[in-house]
């Protein structure tokens, strides 16, 4: 549950001159008119209470205490978007780590992603070796399920590279839906190639051609490369999974996942060398379908960036504190509305001020939140609406007819 805990001891001696100054100055101010959750914090019992991970983590089977975990995490992530929120209302910016802290930890998590695309390269062109060299079904199929791996982060590089070169003339609102675009693409080439492989493995089945064998040295070397593989990836899921970048964790999980078909493709083929031809192409079906199920979620996921579905309701919480936060003259927040625009988010936002307020005042009020909204990474525009009065009916009431 949530307790009051006492407020840390002093930190002062690790803040600079100027930003110890600008703190002064901030208590300083009248703030008993803004929401406050200063002396409301998690006990650190409950705070340090550990996330699931592993196999019933990825399959979304969670125990009681696992659900308990989760709760409280909630609940941190909370408090602290309250505080992220404090900080960039009283500051203008939202404090993190120092320049140089965040270069180097940019830099590692960089080395992580190039380690892991060159492992995938690697690791690829030695499955490619094995597929051909045993003729197994399941074994191609994970091989194709590394093509994926290794094509989607190209296509995140690729879009990556171009959202950071901006045409304002040609791109007036920027590029951030270059990379959803991509990955809609390459998921359907992705499933069309998956569904091939279904339907060889169907008729692999149905025709009289399921007898599978292989040599002794065919099976040394397919169990030498797909052992190695298996063990390389285990790895990189043990180092990715050290960051808390999205992006190197999204890596960990793809790593794991790989551990998971590789592991299929090779039992299959070694069952059906040693019993029965037809456990090949039915391996080889379970996990073409896994990766046209794995890739369909990732579809959904990235058309709803593209249709722009609203944000969590957990980040309209922290949109709302910040803007009733902004200044004492709001006297009502008429609307909160974040929704996928790309990777990133379009807000807006309808507050109400005195109908009196002279026009300056209200226009530097609504534009100093609007820069502060923008300075959110997640935010890529938002637009600040200023009325003097709640009770009309909402804007744009076309749009949801």
């Amino acid at each position: 549950m949530l307790e009051l805990v006492p407020p840390d001891g002093d930190h002062g001696g690790e803040c600079g001159g100027e930003e110890q100054l600008l703190l002064m100055e901030t208590n300083n101010v009248d703030r008993s008119w803004r929401l406050n959750f200063d002396e409301l914090r998690l006990s650190s019992e409950n705070k340090e209470k550990p996330l699931p991970h592993g196999l019933h983590d990825c399959l979304g089977v969670l125990s009681q205490e696992d659900n308990i975990a989760v709760y409280y995490q909630q609940q941190v992530e909370m408090l602290e978007g309250f505080n992220e929120m404090d900080a960039l209302a009283d500051r203008g910016f939202v404090p993190g780590m120092s320049k140089e802290e965040r270069e180097k930890l940019a830099r590692s998590e960089t080395t992580a992603i190039r380690i892991s695309n060159i492992a995938n390269m690697v690791l690829f062109a030695a499955k490619v070796y094995a597929s051909v060299k045993s003729g197994s079904l399941a074994i191609i199929a994970s091989t194709l399920d590394s093509l994926l791996d290794l094509l989607s982060g190209f296509i995140l590089w690729f879009t990556a590279f171009s959202m950071q070169t901006p045409n304002p003339y040609q791109y007036p609102i920027g590029k951030k839906r270059m990379q959803p675009l991509g990955i809609l693409v390459f998921a359907s080439v992705m499933a069309t190639l998956g569904l091939q492989i279904i339907l060889e493995s169907m008729r692999t089945l149905i025709s009289d051609e399921s007898n599978f064998s292989l040599t002794k040295e065919q099976e040394r070397w397919v169990i030498g490369i797909m052992v190695f593989v298996t063990l390389v990836k285990l790895v990189l899921v043990l180092y990715c999974r050290s960051f808390t970048n999205e992006i190197v964790k999204a890596y960990a999980q793809d790593h794991f996942f790989d551990v998971i078909t590789n592991v299929i493709g090779l039992v299959a083929a070694l069952l059906a060398n040693y019993f029965s031809g037809w456990i090949d192409p039915v391996g080889a079906m379970i996990l073409a379908l896994y990766t046209i199920r794995t890739w369909s979620m990732t579809v959904l996921e990235n058309v709803n960036s593209l249709v722009g579905k609203a944000a969590a309701p957990e980040y309209l919480q922290k949109l709302t504190y910040l803007c009733w936060n902004h200044h004492k003259a709001i006297k009502h927040i008429d609307t909160v509305r974040a929704y996928t625009f790309g990777s990133h988010y379009f807000v807006e936002v309808d507050i109400v001020l005195p109908a009196d307020m002279p026009l300056q005042e209200a226009h530097d009020i609504g534009e100093s939140l609007q820069e502060k909204l923008e300075l959110l990474p997640e935010i890529e525009r938002a637009f600040v609406h200023l009325d003097y009065e709640y009770s009309h009916k909402p804007e744009h009431a076309q749009a949801y007819l």
